[in-house]
């Protein structure tokens, strides 16, 4: 097992990506916190199915857009599982609008749950692991629009932009204390956030011509590469992005 007696919180851990991300960590011999924001019923089966498993998890509601409640994150797996060594900043949310429309409240909104809470979890995570003098991994889910320009959704990639620099700048103070933070970028994921893309024909389509690989990804090979970078394996891995999208952005001519 690749993250036994690891302890690993994953925020958005109720659906998509997180979900995968729960379910294979705990396969992996961690003990797992997931977050929700509302979806309390998607968060009790990701619960059932790993103590089916024999595996541990703690839920906990948490609104991460909120600096408190982000921080209580960590808090509370700390004096559950008595440490952490894993942070997944997982959960987000976008709004589509044209940039002329965005309000400043929509703005605010997306920030705040898409950079703000990944800071001040990351933050909170970091002085922990720091504390226990153990090595850590901090892994940033971010997109492919941490450098792919989208119209219509331009509040999500300055969040994500920034979640880029996050991770860059602070790789470089956390090193000292063997800890790493590294994103991972995913591009089309077969994801509840994605339902209305594979609904409407035409566009579902357009995303396929678009991806080399001619397919949406699957939440568990996020999962799969997410479980390497949290390894001890990824130990000298630290203050890079891991594009995994099927060739999109090299079809785009993005670098």
């Amino acid at each position: 097992m690749q993250l036994a007696n690891k302890v690993a919180l994953i925020t958005g851990g109720d659906s998509g990506i997180g979900r995968a991300m729960a379910l294979r960590f705990a396969s992996e011999g961690a003990r797992v916190t997931i977050s929700y924001a509302h979806a309390a019923e998607k968060a009790r089966e990701v619960q059932q199915l790993i103590e089916q498993g024999e595996g541990q998890v703690l839920v906990l509601q948490a609104d991460i857009a909120q600096y408190q409640q982000a921080i209580a994150l960590v808090e509370r797996t700390v004096e559950h599982y008595g440490r952490l060594d894993i942070l997944v900043n997982n959960a987000g949310m976008e709004i589509h609008h044209p940039f002329v429309e965005v309000t400043e409240e929509e703005f605010d909104h997306v920030l705040a749950v898409d950079l703000k809470g990944p800071f001040f979890c990351a933050q909170a995570a970091a002085r922990q692991m720091i504390k226990q003098g153990t090595a850590g991994r901090i892994i940033n889910v971010s997109s492919v629009h941490e450098d792919l320009p989208m119209p219509l959704n331009v509040p999500y990639c300055c969040a994500k932009g920034g979640l880029r620099m996050l991770m860059r700048t602070i790789c470089l103070e956390l090193a000292p204390y063997q800890i790493t933070v590294n994103n991972i970028a995913p591009g089309a994921i077969d994801t509840p956030i994605d339902a209305d893309v594979k609904a409407d024909p035409q566009k579902y389509q357009a995303l396929l011509e678009e991806i080399p690989l001619h397919r949406m990804g699957q939440p568990e090979e996020v999962a799969a590469l997410a479980v390497y970078l949290a390894s001890d394996a990824a130990a000298y891995v630290t203050g890079s992005t891991f594009v995994i999208d099927g060739g999109l952005m090299r079809n785009t001519g993005s670098l």
